[in-house]
């Protein structure tokens, strides 16, 4: 599907509800935003928890949000930031699209190809029981994968394009895992926001 010539489309994948916009935010202001994210946000890089080992996070981290609500995953546990002037245009944007109010925005910066993001839910409990997780990509495009969690042949690969929004709704959390993988390809940085909603 040519990117160019479509708002969104769902992913048709079964037990989930996942739509892609290529072309979210425009080519230009995404290209501002990666620059005032990349160079004020205060990045930083925790350890975390995953069979009991500790690991260093392969990709540097910030939270935002409303309220001072904490989010913890993998034995982190994050206390946020007041969104700044440019998450709160870009999350006013995104709730106006979505009808979703988002409260709060989890940042991810990968340097490089060696950064990545494991297979995971975002199931948490803070979360609620079906989350919404809309992922906005600024910068390097990566490659988003997916597997269901029973049925191990089902599959699917999709190129996350800078300033694209990637929306997870429903029950997806529950049936599906994801990832970023690492590539051993020479890349730029890529940031991600991860608005959600945290109870």
């Amino acid at each position: 599907m040519n990117s160019l010539f479509s708002e969104s489309y769902n992913l048709n994948l079964i037990d989930s509800d996942i739509s892609y916009y290529p072309n979210f935010i425009s080519t230009d202001k995404a290209d501002t935003y990666f620059e005032v994210f990349k160079n004020t946000i205060p990045w930083q890089q925790d350890d975390i928890q995953i069979f009991g080992k500790v690991y260093a996070q392969p990709r540097l981290t910030a939270l935002f949000g409303e309220k001072g609500k904490p989010y913890g995953y993998s034995g982190i546990t994050m206390m946020p930031q007041s969104f700044t002037s440019e998450l709160l245009a870009i999350k006013t944007l995104l709730e106006t699209k979505v009808a979703i109010h988002f409260n709060t925005c989890l940042l991810n910066l990968y340097r490089d190809g060696n950064d990545s993001n494991g297979w995971h839910a975002d199931n948490e409990k803070e979360l609620g029981e079906n989350p919404a997780i809309a992922s906005i990509t600024l910068g390097q495009e990566r490659y988003f994968h997916l597997k269901h969690r029973t049925q191990k042949e089902l599959k699917h690969k999709l190129l996350l394009e800078h300033g694209s929004l990637l929306l997870m709704q429903g029950k997806t959390q529950h049936h599906w895992l994801h990832q970023i993988p690492k590539t051993k390809k020479i890349i730029k940085e890529r940031i991600n926001l991860t608005f959600r909603v945290v109870y």
